[in-house]
């Protein structure tokens, strides 16, 4: 069985985009994947050897398949999620297989943002089956739907 972890780079507590990358890996088939939600660390992020982010750091580097979720800010992904990655030694995601998730308002901004998680993600070693799950906001009405469009790479 594939160990699957869902990454939540949301901020706030009971995110969308955290309930779209859980319907994500359940449309995966991994309906008991371990959830890393970023919003619990909050400063503890960037206090160092804080226990609880070195094990979220060793639970995502665990994961054969990992769901990467984000919203846009500024045209990128969240800058919480970028420190948790800054903790990850160079190749730190090799061997993982990396599906990005990326919210935004409107296609062109997710786009973007998606377009430099990737990035991210290979230059720590990730492989990634596709492009991922781009999802604007009118389509976050119906989450189920809207994880039902992932397309990867057979």
């Amino acid at each position: 069985m594939t160990t699957t972890v869902v990454l939540s780079g949301n901020p706030r507590s009971g995110s969308r985009t955290r309930r779209l990358a859980e319907a994500v890996a359940e449309e995966l088939g991994a309906h008991d994947a371990v959830v890393v939600d970023l919003s619990e660390f909050g400063a503890k992020l960037l206090t160092p050897g804080d226990e609880a982010t070195a094990a979220a750091v060793e639970t995502v580097r665990a994961a054969e398949r990992l769901i990467v979720a984000t919203p846009t800010y500024k045209g990128a992904y969240t800058g919480i999620l970028k420190v948790l990655f800054d903790l990850f030694p160079a190749g730190g995601l090799e061997g993982v297989t990396a599906v990005p998730v990326v919210t935004a308002g409107s296609r062109q901004q997710a786009e973007a943002a998606a377009g430099h998680l990737r990035a991210l993600l290979s230059e720590l070693g990730a492989t990634q089956p596709g492009p991922g799950l781009l999802v604007t906001e009118p389509e976050l009405a119906d989450i189920r739907a809207a994880a039902k469009a992932l397309q990867l790479a057979e």
